[in-house]
């Protein structure tokens, strides 16, 4: 047995094929076929089968590759552990968030993690909740930066890890007759024209307000943050959002756009969080850009 055989086994559990396993790892079919089969020989049992649905793990194939990904990671954590002590650090770190994050947390986050590390490429993707969670399980990047699910759907995969909540905020022009108002209720919202921000956050948001109190007046959904705030400063509209980043966002510090507590309504509260991957090795640069997001988020007020 080897740690080529092992990595060969896990790459081709993931992939349920041996020809993406071996455009993968950049070794020939034959060659993977081999190791597995030599590996196979060796513990007695078999570890995959090839059906319609490609190469899948048996069932006692499924126990020696979950002990295979145990090794690899105690390998990594060899590795890691040494590479602390030389002082040395990855030169790369992947990384995707989802937009709300992307415009608040992370630019300060960033900037904290390259004035301690200025060597690092950090190459970052602004994504869906889901399309991150996807990129974790297949090993695109090392951190996926969003709102947290309620259920974790990859116990065995994926760490979940909370950083800070938002609230739930009202935001009006500064001309607005709310903008005066301490607080506002949802029945207040009624006789309002409101914009939203086209996320699934947001839309679960709403059908739980709509189940409540009924339907709201929405005069379009959209991605783009600039235009909500555009068409709410220029008195159109009014929107909800969550609290986070107001504090340096230009409209809100200049005053074009008010922000007033929404008050009465339980789902108002939104957390925010980093995944990772159990099954991949979390690289000393990921270990230092989250102690970088922790400090940020623990000090951050609204």
């Amino acid at each position: 047995m080897n740690i080529e055989q092992l990595e060969y086994i896990i790459k081709v559990a993931e992939t349920r094929s041996i020809s993406t396993a071996s455009e993968s790892l950049h070794i020939s079919q034959a060659g993977i076929s081999m190791a597995i089969t030599s590996l196979e020989k060796e513990l007695g049992i078999k570890i995959f089968k090839r059906s319609r649905l490609g190469t899948i793990p048996t069932e006692e194939g499924m126990d020696i590759i979950q002990k295979a990904y145990e090794v690899m990671s105690k390998l990594e954590e060899m590795k890691d552990s040494a590479q602390a002590h030389s002082d040395t650090i990855e030169k790369e770190l992947r990384l995707s968030s989802t937009q709300g994050l992307f415009l608040t947390v992370l630019p300060k986050s960033l900037a904290l993690f390259k004035k301690k590390y200025p060597e690092v490429r950090i190459v970052i993707d602004e994504k869906g909740g889901k399309e991150i969670i996807q990129d974790v399980l297949q090993n695109k990047i090392d951190i996926g930066l969003l709102n947290m699910p309620k259920e974790n759907p990859k116990e065995d995969e994926l760490e979940f890890c909370k950083l800070m909540e938002a609230k739930v905020v009202v935001t009006v022009g500064k001309n607005s007759p709310l903008a005066g108002k301490k607080s506002i209720t949802p029945q207040e919202l009624q006789d309002q024209t409101l914009v939203f921000y086209n996320g699934p956050n947001m839309k679960a948001y709403l059908d739980d307000f709509f189940a409540k109190y009924g339907e709201l007046d929405v005069l379009f959904l959209t991605n783009n943050t600039e235009v909500i705030k555009k068409t709410v400063a220029e008195g159109l509209a009014i929107t909800l959002s969550y609290e986070i980043g107001i504090n340096s966002d230009p409209y809100y510090l200049s005053g074009e756009l008010v922000p007033i507590p929404l008050r009465n309504f339980h789902h108002d509260l939104m957390e925010l969080g980093y995944v990772r991957s159990k099954k991949q090795h979390f690289s000393k640069a990921a270990k230092e850009f989250i102690k970088c997001l922790e400090v940020y988020t623990t000090t951050l007020k609204y």
